[in-house]
């Protein structure tokens, strides 16, 4: 590899390299976003108790069912499949032709949604249950419950992974290629294709990729520790001073002697 054939490359084509960045930096942030929402409302929705009998029993049993089937379908996928199903498997049977760009934005969040799901879900399980419980005797219901007690607590909890899923999309961004997505992996091939420089070219793409989600990441980490506050508090207010027992005795000494 020649770091000379390197530095040509990015500077005959950076433009490309900054544009593929730009397209794989927006999918995945619109994508994690969309995909958290999902994942907190089908979050909310698995955790409702399930009545012993009545209708009610009836329509959360079925929309269990269904969500649990969305989720295990698409976390036992591959995202490059997924892709490939819904953009070319609708525009084959509806006759639809979908824009690339919008149907990458759906593919990222509905893959994102389905792990968010199960995150969300098990950040709200682990949560003590006497807190449900308190919130319930005082007479909240369950969405009352999930939007003032726990959801706080689980969004919380769960950022770390949600950063994760951040990551991990700038990275899967990738196989939207096989939509023709420019994103960066995409004119990557392109810019290899036109200069048969397959190792620089390749080469400058990782450092890209690596500067984005390690950046993602220092920000994240930055974000957490704000959230966590200070590691020491001072207890600011009305403070009684308590006097030290000798001073009390030299204030008597004091005042028997005149002073």
């Amino acid at each position: 590899m020649s770091f000379e054939a390197v530095k040509v490359i990015l500077i005959n084509y950076w433009p490309m390299f900054v544009r593929g960045a730009g397209i794989t930096l927006f999918i995945s942030i619109i994508g994690t976003i969309l995909g958290s929402i999902i994942g907190l409302g089908i979050g909310v929705v698995r955790t409702i108790p399930v009545p012993d009998k009545g209708p009610k029993k009836v329509i959360l049993k079925i929309a269990n069912g269904i969500l649990a089937a969305y989720i295990e379908f698409f976390r036992g996928t591959p995202m490059m499949v997924q892709a490939m199903f819904i953009f070319y498997g609708v525009a084959g049977v509806f006759g639809v032709q979908l824009n690339r760009l919008m149907a990458a934005m759906f593919i990222v969040s509905i893959n994102t949604g389905a792990y968010m799901a199960e995150i969300v879900r098990g950040g709200i399980v682990s949560i003590d249950s006497g807190q449900y419980e308190a919130a319930e005797a005082l007479g909240m219901n369950h969405f009352q419950t999930m939007t003032n007690v726990m959801l706080p607590q689980v969004i919380r909890n769960i950022l770390p992974a949600t950063g994760n899923e951040f990551v991990v999309n700038i990275k899967d961004t990738s196989v939207l290629n096989v939509i023709s997505v420019t994103e960066l992996f995409f004119n990557t091939r392109s810019i290899a294709g036109t200069t048969f420089k397959f190792a620089e070219v390749y080469f400058i793409t990782s450092i890209i990729y690596f500067i984005m989600t390690f950046t993602v990441t220092k920000i994240l980490r930055s974000f957490e520790r704000k959230l966590d506050g200070p590691k020491n508090y001072n207890i600011i207010g009305n403070q009684m001073q308590v006097e030290r027992p000798e001073d009390i005795v030299r204030k008597d000494d004091d005042h028997w002697h005149g002073n």
